[in-house]
């Protein structure tokens, strides 16, 4: 199916096809990514409008020499494949196989590790003037899509570098915003002539001639403008020191290929601008391009999912309770950091759209956006995942915490996340948001615990959150009641001797099953700030071991708080009592399969016993 791909294990190759030869190329390339994708799952429909840029890019530029920056790395699966990685598509995502985002030890031409957005433009200027500094004619360019323009950190970093004479183009990777109709001929031509050498050199000449004439200059400056504004969207991007070119066709191999040659002759900051279909080429994609931007595996023919359904996941659970208490209270605001379908609020926006917003990849507008709301009588409730929110702390603990409003964060994807991998994992924020003043935080075991915990936090007067894990939860019952829990009160499940566990959220089942086997005591504790001292002491005075297990970085985690709690007891407590704290270990944790990532980190029943058996023996 694929004879042409077939032979290509580098860029080098690529560059010596003809290039009535790439659109052949392009073909095959999606017939293969779909192929490759619905065996292993992962990213679909932002790769498929990418194929056409790539080829382009590495047909232009000498990679790896020149520097391609992709941003979040969503749409790098032709890129991998065009750099010797083809092969191991077969394994991506997958323990010990290629990870779903550019990794700088996997390759030489991935040149910047990435995972969240907005940071390519940053990572690129960087690199352009390091060349610089080295005299080196290599170029440097950032690719960025459409929904990473919005974050503040993109136009921190357009901001610096207009201001700068380094040679850095930006790529933006337009599928989404309403000028599409603009692309066409006369816009491809009018690319090409922006970015061509004529007119930079006639640009750069009238500068220098009107400079002694400023009020002439002033005017030939907004005529430029104005003319160009007449036909492209670019008067922003020019306003920040780049050479605007486009929008054009980004399926246009040869309107591609003419443009990246002329603006490769430029030097400064150069900005493209192309538009592209999501999905492009696989028609069940086309058609629902959100359903495909992360899938599992799937039949290739038709986009139908293979995988069976399973229990009810921790974001569905979200997702009902949000619209239920919506219901209830009108006062509810959900908010979110461009996650509808990821973080579950497709029906809340459905039903409620006047209290919905998407406020795009803007994590730290997110939080003061919903603090302002609060201030204000409003309940926000801001749906993001564990990773993302890692970006807005500040605003967390400045404009959040530190005035007390109530806002609730329902944390999606904490703990390990599975192919996903480490820059997804949710790894940290117990330990992040424990030493934050005035705020309540909440593990759920359960899909019942959960639903109870967010209405705990959304009637809580002050800041709350929820953290609960990805993927499908215990199958438990769930209450619809809206009734909210005890705040700080944890309870055991398991009554045993001796040994007592102390499970957080996730780790409820596993400590469980592992209790079983040594005739433990188990605590669900639920809280971890504030942490249930009362329990803590009950079960110091009557055990002669304390486990505490998490799905979070053992340091300053909630094994932390226990250990703490117990400190300060010490001089009541009539007997010596060995600790021992479990969670997942000082290190950034590969990509894999959940529940085997979980056995390597000692935390499913099997370790937990282990570790136990080796403290009290």
């Amino acid at each position: 199916m694929t004879p042409l791909l077939n032979t290509i294990n580098d860029p080098e190759q690529l560059r010596l096809l003809e290039r009535r030869e790439l659109v052949q190329l392009a073909h095959e390339l999606r017939l293969f990514l779909v192929d490759s994708v619905a065996k292993t799952g992962g990213h679909l429909a932002s790769n498929l409008g990418v194929v056409e840029l790539t080829i382009a890019l590495h047909y232009v530029f000498n990679t790896p020499d020149d520097k391609l920056v992709w941003d979040v790395g969503h749409q790098t699966y032709p890129h991998k494949i065009l750099t010797g990685r083809r092969e191991a598509m077969q394994n991506l995502r997958k323990p010990q196989g290629i990870a779903g985002f550019p990794r700088r030890n996997e390759s030489g031409y991935d040149t910047f590790g990435t995972g969240h957005s907005s940071t390519s433009i940053s990572a690129a200027l960087g690199m352009a003037v390091a060349a610089q500094k080295a005299g080196s004619e290599r170029r440097s360019v950032a690719i960025i899509g459409d929904g990473a323009m919005t974050a503040g950190m993109a136009f921190e970093a357009l901001n610096n570098a207009g201001n700068m004479d380094a040679n850095l183009l930006v790529v933006l990777n337009d599928n989404d915003m309403s000028i599409s109709n603009n692309v066409g001929a006369l816009n491809n031509y009018l690319a090409k002539l922006l970015s061509s050498r004529f007119y930079g050199t006639v640009r750069k000449s009238g500068k220098k001639v009107l400079s002694a004439l400023p009020p002439m200059m002033e005017f030939a400056k907004r005529a430029e403008e104005h003319v160009k504004g007449m036909v492209t969207p670019g008067t922003l991007f020019e306003e920040f020191g780049f050479n605007y070119i486009g929008p054009i066709d980004g399926h246009d191999l040869d309107a591609l290929i003419d443009t990246l040659h002329n603006i490769k002759q430029l030097n400064g900051p150069q900005f493209l601008h192309i538009v592209t279909q999501k999905g492009k080429g696989f028609e069940p994609a086309e058609a629902n391009p959100n359903k495909f931007h992360g899938v599992g595996k799937f039949d290739p023919f038709n986009g139908n999912a293979i995988s069976a359904k399973a229990a009810k996941s921790y974001t569905e659970v979200f997702g009902d309770w949000l619209v239920d208490m919506a219901a209830a209270d009108h006062r509810l605001i959900g908010v979110t950091p461009a996650m509808c379908d990821g973080s579950g609020l497709n029906a809340f926006a459905s039903q409620f759209p006047e209290r919905y917003y998407d406020v795009g990849i803007a994590e730290q507008h997110a939080l003061t956006f919903a603090a302002g709301m609060a201030c204000d009588g409003l309940k926000p409730v801001v749906a993001i995942y564990s990773t993302f929110l890692q970006r807005a702390y500040d605003q967390l603990i400045h404009d959040i915490a530190l005035q007390n409003l109530p806002v609730l964060l329902a944390i999606d994807r904490a703990g390990l996340v599975g192919a996903d991998g480490p820059t997804h994992a949710g790894s940290f924020d117990l330990t992040f948001m424990r030493c934050i003043p005035n705020i309540v935080i909440m593990t759920p075991s359960n899909e019942n615990e959960c639903r109870q915990m967010l209405s705990t936090g959304f009637l809580y007067n002050g800041v709350a959150a929820v953290r609960y894990p990805r993927g499908s939860g215990t199958g438990a019952t769930v209450n619809n009641s809206l009734l909210p829990i005890e705040i700080g009160k944890g309870r055991i499940e398991r009554q045993g001797e001796k040994v007592a566990i102390l499970a957080f959220g996730s780790m409820l089942a596993p400590a469980l099953e592992a209790a079983e086997a040594i005739n433990a005591t188990v605590a669900n504790m639920r809280f971890v700030k504030p942490i249930d001292h009362a329990l803590i002491a009950q079960l110091a005075s009557t055990h002669t071991a304390i486990i505490t297990i998490e799905e979070n970085c053992v340091m300053g985690g909630a094994g932390s708080a226990v250990m703490e709690s117990l400190q300060a007891m010490q001089h009541s407590l009539s007997h010596t009592i060995k600790t021992l704290s479990l969670g997942l270990p000082d290190q950034f944790i590969e990509h894999g399969v959940h529940e085997t990532m979980l056995a390597d980190c000692g935390l499913d029943a099997k370790g937990i016993a282990s570790a136990i058996a080796k403290l009290i023996t």
